[in-house]
């Protein structure tokens, strides 16, 4: 059903219609509202067979919904920032234990000091965590992915973190074709967990494991992975192919055939970044934009083909490995090992800090041109941050 509605109000519903009979629920801007609109949706009734449990933190938020997807239930929670934090110990728990878990993390950028507004940290130190992550450009996209991300969490036993941009998504309203519940139990099928704990059949599971069998644990985990990616792509076609949008897989070139340049970035983001793509080519630029859907696992043989002919990449990342620099630009250098393709790292946003058109083009332009350094900080006030090093050097 198409409808004017805010995001999160629009992931609330079809997480609904997901029919989970867990949700936990701990509020943190900005994914709260999508927690309380699911609440609601319980005490009103329109979702049933569910349990809306409140807990005291989002560490108790994750080790409820690790009980609840252990014993066969489809389970589901949201997260943002500090409290994606407080949850790390169970976040990594639930991945070693197999346990289809759906979150989504409202991307928030982590203090301090502290901020509220959007980036990429909270998601981003969280990739070795073993959750699958995919990361949606609009509030079509993200509900889209929501339904996927239940029939991925349940075919590969991974759990899956829905990622979009808080405040940008989660509070913009826009028109949404919100599928209805029949028609995404048409296409999520029923759930039958490959793990149950049962009373009546009683087995351990998280148990110690020495030495001798850690690393063949860490390899199959690691093999999971790598096999989602083919889920991820299936489950992304299945999706159009019953309701009409291309709005899964793994990446998503735009405008690419030809291109000397290409820009790769995820998130919201990636609508700016089509239109300066069409602007530019209107003047007579070659350029093209790549957008990351899959971040993990990272789709390294389609992303080298996407950008296949080109003489430079541009990785736009609005997250920063910090005395490194770019997080996503060491997996885009692994996928074109071998290659003579450039590659640039422009941190842009960090903190909600406005990505302008005028600010982008000015510096894709030097790109391509190669007269940019290998990382560069967009709109960065070097006044400031020149006489702040110079106080501390001189303290030191």
């Amino acid at each position: 059903m198409l409808r004017q509605v805010e995001g999160s109000k629009a992931i609330a519903d079809v997480v609904a219609a997901c029919k989970p009979q867990v949700i936990c629920a701990y509020p943190i801007s900005p994914q709260t509202h999508i927690v309380e609109g699911l609440s609601q949706l319980v005490k009103n009734g329109t979702l049933t067979g569910c349990e809306f449990i409140n807990v005291e933190s989002e560490f108790s938020a994750m080790s409820v919904a690790i009980g609840s997807s252990a014993t066969g239930a489809r389970t589901y929670t949201a997260t943002a920032s500090q409290g994606l934090l407080y949850m790390v110990e169970a976040v990594y728990n639930a991945s070693g234990l197999g346990l289809p878990i759906v979150m989504t993390v409202a991307n928030r950028a982590i203090g301090a000091p502290i901020n509220i507004w959007n980036d990429h940290s909270d998601s981003m130190s969280q990739r070795d965590s073993g959750w699958i992550q995919l990361y949606a450009e609009n509030n079509q996209e993200a509900t889209d992915l929501h339904i996927q991300a239940f029939r991925i969490a349940e075919e590969m036993s991974l759990p899956v973190m829905v990622c979009m941009d808080g405040f940008i998504l989660t509070h913009a309203y826009e028109q949404v074709d919100i599928p209805e519940e029949p028609e995404v139990s048409k296409f999520l099928k029923p759930f039958v967990p490959r793990q149950v704990l049962d009373p009546a059949e009683p087995v351990s599971i998280g148990a110690m494991v020495g030495p001798e069998t850690f690393l063949e644990v860490k390899y199959l985990a690691h093999q999971r992975m790598i096999d989602s990616l083919e889920t991820i792509q299936e489950v992304g076609v299945e999706f159009e192919s019953q309701f009409g949008r291309d709005s899964g897989g793994l990446l998503k070139s735009y405008k690419c055939d030809g291109a000397e340049t290409i820009i790769i970035a995820l998130g919201s983001i990636i609508g700016t970044l089509k239109d300066l793509v069409d602007e530019m080519q209107v003047q007579g630029h070659s350029i093209g934009l790549v957008g990351l859907t899959s971040f993990r696992p990272f789709p390294f043989d389609q992303l080298r083909q996407a950008v296949t002919g080109a003489k430079r990449v541009v990785v736009l990342e609005k997250a920063l490995s910090t005395g490194v620099g770019g997080i996503v630009t060491a997996d885009v250098r692994t996928s074109l090992r071998g290659t003579q393709i450039k590659d640039f790292t422009l941190i842009a946003g960090l903190g909600g800090r406005s990505i302008t058109m005028k600010s982008l083009k000015e510096y894709v332009l030097r790109a391509m041109n190669d007269s940019v350094a290998e990382l560069t900080f967009l709109d960065l006030d070097v006044n400031i941050v020149e006489s702040e090093l110079a106080k501390e050097r001189a303290l030191r």
